[in-house]
């Protein structure tokens, strides 16, 4: 009798950790969640969410023009289409061969040009929303909108967040395995 107790007792405070946890956690298993489909689904998207790539006119390298000459088109582009408010700071550039284009991402903004290699034309330009949904579903959203270095609040949220879910993981196995094994020694 005093072993079922004990299994009765665990499974109390085991439910009230799952509760609590639950309920402080809401919010950010909530958006984790809602983010990582969207992001399940970008490329399914029909465009919305992650830009289709359309394709340059060569695939070789040696006919593409210069970085340079395409980082300086990249640049007029931008500020000639969305104004001269938006940075210039590049995060990355995409080099693209089997597809024939450059793609110039920019640091401060979710926007990226994308230029024939081979010509300099502009292919489009993108609203990059995934990058956008992946930093509010990461957390690094924050330490860019406050400027925090060193991504302190996405390694706080994400810990946090992986720490939860390995707590709910281990109560939620406990509360459904425990009646079972409650009922089992009592059957004996």
């Amino acid at each position: 009798m005093e072993d079922r107790q004990k299994q009765a007792k665990i499974l109390r405070n085991f439910r009230k950790i799952h509760r609590i946890t639950g309920a402080l956690l809401f919010s950010v298993f909530f958006f984790i969640a809602i983010t990582g489909l969207l992001l399940g689904w970008k490329k399914n998207s029909g465009g919305y969410i992650m830009a289709k790539d359309i394709k340059g006119t060569s695939f070789e390298l040696e006919e593409w023009k210069p970085i340079g000459d395409l980082q300086n088109q990249a640049f007029k582009i931008l500020e000639d289409s969305l104004g001269g408010e938006f940075s210039k700071e590049l995060n990355r550039i995409d080099i693209r061969p089997q597809k024939g284009l450059v793609k110039f991402v920019f640091n401060d903004h979710f926007h990226a040009i994308h230029l024939d290699g081979k010509t300099g034309e502009l292919l489009q330009i993108e609203k990059r929303r995934a990058d956008f949904i992946e930093k509010i579903h990461d957390g690094s959203l924050v330490d860019q909108i406050f400027g925090i270095q060193g991504d302190i609040f996405k390694l706080i949220y994400t810990s946090v967040a992986g720490i939860a879910l390995l707590i709910f993981t281990i109560t939620g196995f406990w509360l459904w395995y425990g009646p079972k094994r409650m009922r089992s020694k009592s059957a004996i």
